[in-house]
């Protein structure tokens, strides 16, 4: 594992395209909400949660293929309102690994051979700013895999070399990339964004920072 400082302003433009992976179930918010899915809550703005990650990695990349589940017709329809490519997944493979399989077997076919890198971001975390994707995503033209770290804690969005997607296509369950992470490494890359790090997973999430704005 690397650490490095932010890019400068002047690195390269990136290839790259988003993915957001919006087929969770997000049960702890569940429960806690009376059966309300996370990714529709509003935040202090009125913006769904899901609304507000899908902006922020389209401001951010060239284009964004968001994955969610086939049953879940609202989220579908807000990304795709929000200008996603929206790719439907069996509800009964709702884990980590089967999202993050579904997006890189549909980029894989997709890309175009000037896309070098993806940026995957996940559509519970709507908070991080788009300035700091577009560092990670540069960052990715020179190095596997980069991961945003924010006072050491690593966090969201990750990008893939397009070498790393077959690794990807081939995870399955709940168990995300991490075995990708492990095999290939990954360099960190040091930001002035608590975004990175801050996801909704209850109720009281979504209230603390409506208390803090």
């Amino acid at each position: 594992m690397f650490d490095l400082e932010t890019n400068p302003d002047n690195a390269p433009p990136p290839r790259c395209l988003g993915i957001l992976l919006a087929a969770g179930r997000g049960r702890r918010y569940a429960d806690a909400a009376g059966g309300q899915d996370k990714l529709l809550a509003p935040l202090a703005d009125g913006v769904p949660v899901v609304a507000a990650a899908a902006a922020m990695l389209r401001a951010a990349t060239t284009r964004v293929v968001a994955i969610t589940r086939a049953d879940n017709d609202r989220v579908a329809a807000l990304l795709a309102q929000a200008g996603c490519e929206v790719v439907t997944i069996d509800p009964r493979a709702d884990g980590m690994g089967d999202s993050l399989a579904a997006a890189a077997r549909h980029v894989m076919q997709t890309a175009g051979a000037d896309i070098q890198a993806c940026l995957v971001a996940l559509g519970d975390m709507p908070w991080i700013r788009p300035d700091t994707c577009l560092q990670v995503a540069q960052t990715a033209l020179l190095h596997p895999i980069v991961a945003p770290a924010w006072r050491g804690q690593r966090g969201h969005p990750v990008a893939f070399q397009r070498s790393i997607w077959p690794a990807l296509a081939a995870l399955s369950g709940d168990v995300g990339a991490r075995a990708v992470l492990a095999r290939y490494g990954v360099t960190q890359l040091a930001v002035e964004d608590a975004g990175v790090c801050a996801d909704v997973d209850t109720p009281d999430d979504l209230a603390a920072v409506r208390r803090d704005s």
